[in-house]
């Protein structure tokens, strides 16, 4: 039996008492020893934890031909995420637009709508997730641009498009946003009137710069009065300094060996990871993903996403949490919690 829709009241009260709004994005990480499933239901079962944590909204991302990565579907993946918790909003962090047609996305989330109404987000990204091999067979075969894209899906949302109607016609549409890690998308955001994410999780440093050009293109649009400009980071906390960076880099010596050894390698464990000695160009990739992002004890991290957030304005955080150990995951979800309520 599915979960019952959230009211509008409990949606505002699914969120951290004070602080900055928090949500989670998820890659739903694959590591050794695991199958896709196993790490399938562990996003299924992270959902229903930090429900309880405050967290507003759970997004998944979308990737392609990285077994690593159990993240090729976002619409079907939301589904049992909506069914195992109760007023979390779910979504797309980001259906990647290109790799489809604008009508099945439509479809897609129309489904998911008018199942839970009021609770998907539908979250757009501009690029593939993937290889150009991968690119070449996913896809409107029309090959439209971008902007025609968007234009037909929210006009799916909004009646039909062209006398196409997409169905079912949920009784309350997803709420759009964009994704990028770029000014050019900031400004492409703004100005379509849309809630914008910056991914620092990907691109570090840019987050300040990108939220001011968001808000300076920002014009209001039909369900958004006010720009809701948001960031995606990395956070990993533990009750310690070290375990926090052992859990954090397992991750990103996975993406050493997709690199430079096999890219269809699942993520080592955190004792795989940890036995192993970094080159010095290891050392220096391992420093550029970690540094910029928030790994260690609380009272390490607080200081410093407190200034981040004074610095980038942002309205809500979005958080990556890539570490082997689910429990770690967990707990790590649930101390960021409590730092964010006293933001």
């Amino acid at each position: 039996m599915s979960a019952r829709p959230a009211t509008a009241q409990q949606q505002e009260e699914n969120q951290v008492a004070e602080g900055i709004a928090i949500s989670v994005h998820d890659t739903v990480p694959v590591w050794r020893g695991d199958t896709p499933g196993d790490a399938l239901r562990r996003t299924v079962d992270l959902a229903a934890a930090v429900e309880g944590f405050g967290y507003r909204r759970y997004w998944v991302a979308e990737h392609h031909g990285t077994p690593a990565l159990a993240t090729s579907s976002p619409a079907v993946l939301a589904g049992p995420l909506l069914q195992a918790t109760r007023t979390l909003t779910v979504g797309s962090g980001a259906v990647l637009l290109p790799n489809h047609s604008a009508l099945a996305v439509a479809e897609q989330f129309g489904v998911l709508a008018s199942l839970y109404p009021g609770r998907v987000d539908l979250g757009l990204g501009r690029a593939t997730g993937g290889s150009p091999a991968s690119a070449s067979r996913l896809g409107d075969p029309r090959r439209l641009g971008f902007d025609a894209q968007f234009d037909e899906l929210r006009g799916y949302f909004a009646g039909g498009h062209q006398g196409v109607r997409a169905v079912p016609e949920p009784e309350v549409p997803p709420r759009f946003w964009l994704v990028g890690s770029s000014i050019g998308s900031a400004v492409h955001a703004g100005r379509a009137g849309l809630p914008y994410v910056y991914a620092h999780a990907i691109v570090g440093g840019g987050a300040p710069q990108a939220l001011d050009a968001y808000r300076e293109a920002f014009r209001p649009a039909p369900g958004l009065s006010e720009p809701h400009a948001c960031v995606a980071v990395i956070a990993v906390a533990s009750d310690s300094d070290a375990r926090a960076h052992r859990l954090a880099e397992a991750f990103v010596h996975g993406q050493i060996l997709m690199r430079t050894v096999d890219p269809e390698s699942l993520l080592p464990t955190e004792e795989e990871a940890a036995a192993h000695t970094h080159t010095s160009a290891e050392r220096d990739f391992l420093r550029s993903r970690i540094d910029p992002q928030f790994v260690g004890a609380p009272d390490r991290i607080a200081p410093r996403l407190a200034d981040f957030v004074a610095r980038t304005r942002a309205d809500e955080l979005f958080v990556l949490t890539q570490v082997p150990d689910h429990e770690a995951r967990i707990r790590s979800y649930e101390l960021v919690a409590k730092i964010a309520a006293s933001l």
